[in-house]
């Protein structure tokens, strides 16, 4: 790869501006200066440095995000902040893109990735990945809702939902429930429960199959995925990185 290439793609600027860069004299190969923007290295085995510090070459980047609920699940939009704004600039250089999408007032769990071969495996319906929901509803959820979802709810557009695992948390006017589903229609978990005469007040993703939600990240906050739970997520979807 050309040496320009690597540290444009890499978030140290424009091909223009890297190529002032080099002839500064702030880019080693290898402990030698390098100068040349046409130099070709290899990311695996050459050592580049800029200003000293070695540069890191990865094709993918790996987020777990905690979405807050004033956020859009997009790359852009003309009216709204995105996921993709709040992300630092060394990783919005890798155009990454959310996984699949929350509502904008859903909160919780959302990878972002721009390895979009993982991204299609994972929210392709033929996956069945579950999708782990907290939720607040009012209304009191009962054994009946259970069976119901487990059977799949006839939406209001005449859909019938695939079986969803209806777990009680507590039941009253205002009950507390954790629901899997295992596809993703348009706010698919409010119109189920719109459909049984009840309302979701609040709506946090807790876990995609097993990978869940780092509680240790506030809204808003996010990190790379560790290397096992990358694997875990390359497993289901048959891949190897």
């Amino acid at each position: 790869m050309r040496i320009d290439k690597l540290l444009a793609n890499m978030g140290y600027g424009t091909r223009k501006e890297v190529k002032a860069l080099l002839k500064g004299g702030s880019v080693r190969v290898n402990g030698q200066p390098e100068k040349s923007a046409k130099t070709h290295v290899n990311p695996d085995e050459d050592e580049v440095t800029v200003h000293g510090e070695t540069v890191e070459y990865k094709d993918y980047i790996y987020l777990m995000m905690n979405k807050p609920g004033d956020l859009i699940s997009a790359t852009e939009d003309a009216n709204d902040m995105t996921v993709i704004d709040i992300l630092q600039p060394e990783d919005q250089v890798f155009q990454p893109f959310p996984v699949g999408r929350l509502d904008k007032d859903t909160e919780g769990l959302l990878l972002i990735t721009n390895d979009g071969k993982l991204s299609h495996k994972l929210t392709s319906p033929k996956k069945d990945v579950g999708k782990t929901y907290y939720a607040v509803i009012k209304g009191t959820v009962d054994d009946k809702d259970v069976e119901d979802f487990k059977n799949g709810i006839k939406l209001e557009d005449g859909y019938v939902t695939k079986p969803a695992e209806l777990k009680i948390l507590s039941a009253e006017a205002q009950s507390e429930i954790e629901i899997t589903i295992t596809e993703g229609k348009f706010h698919q978990v409010k119109r189920m429960f719109e459909a049984v005469d009840k309302r979701v007040t609040y709506l946090k993703r807790i876990r995609m199959g097993d990978l869940a939600l780092d509680p240790t990240l506030e809204l808003g906050e996010y990190r790379e995925l560790r290397e096992e739970e990358l694997d875990y997520l390359l497993s289901l979807t048959h891949l190897s990185q």
